[in-house]
């Protein structure tokens, strides 16, 4: 019989935000893998490997897989990682992806998932979710992300101001995640729609180089970014 992968969500970055099963799933794993990013520095851990440290014995090796976000490589990254998962996952063992935030929440783990599925299609897939930015940011900023009746909408910078323009008109609560270098068009977004005094800004959360404000920067931020823009809200009786 084939074994298991199990993708695991690590949280935003701080190591005491993973969850117990998460990090017991970790302990229990034959082999623990990491995304780092093609771009990255072979001595520098990713943020998901910095976590991982943190709660696994020093002689139990994290493995590394290299993920491109180039749109002509990126597919060849995701089959190479595959490959060495399901070599663990075709033996019977247990493979564990550790990823930042949830697994299920614009995670490489659903593009290695179907990959290791094809690959070994009796293969065990499930997750462990995580604690995302969007709740780290609004719980250091004293957010209510949502309310009473009123939605929660999520999606990245790089939708386009159309969408996040409608978005917020909708009345909801609106949470932009990655692709900080857009930062600039999204403050001009908030800025039109009169919603700059109820936007947070959080990046790297977590992290020794974290940066979390109260109002939106006006100069392109780190990838790893996170807006939340709450709703005009009135008192309820």
């Amino acid at each position: 019989m084939s074994g298991t992968l199990i993708g695991i969500g690590t949280g935003p970055g701080d190591p005491d935000l993973i969850t117990v099963k998460g990090r017991d799933g970790l302990l229990r794993a034959d082999r623990i893998f990491v995304p780092v990013a093609a771009s990255s520095s072979p001595d520098e851990p990713g943020y998901a490997e910095r976590v991982v440290a943190h709660h696994v014995p020093h002689d139990k090796p994290i493995h590394r897989l290299v993920f491109e976000l180039d749109k002509d490589h990126r597919d060849i990254a995701w089959a190479r990682a595959a490959d060495k998962v399901a070599e663990v996952v075709a033996a019977g063992g247990t493979a564990a992806f550790a990823t930042i935030g949830d697994p299920n929440v614009y995670s490489t783990f659903a593009y290695l998932a179907r990959e290791v599925r094809r690959l070994v299609p009796d293969a065990a897939v499930r997750t462990i979710p995580g604690i995302t930015a969007m709740q780290d940011l609004a719980s250091r900023t004293g957010t209510v992300l949502c309310e009473h009746d009123e939605p929660l909408q999520l999606m990245p910078m790089t939708a386009g101001t159309g969408r996040i323009r409608e978005a917020i008109a909708s009345g909801g609560t609106v949470v932009l995640y990655k692709g900080g270098r857009k930062l600039p068009e999204i403050r001009a977004v908030l800025e039109e729609a009169g919603a700059l005094d109820r936007a947070v800004f959080g990046a790297h959360l977590g992290h020794a180089d974290e940066d979390v404000r109260a109002e939106v920067p006006h100069s392109p931020a780190p990838y790893l970014s996170t807006v939340i823009v709450t709703p005009e809200r009135q008192e309820r009786t």
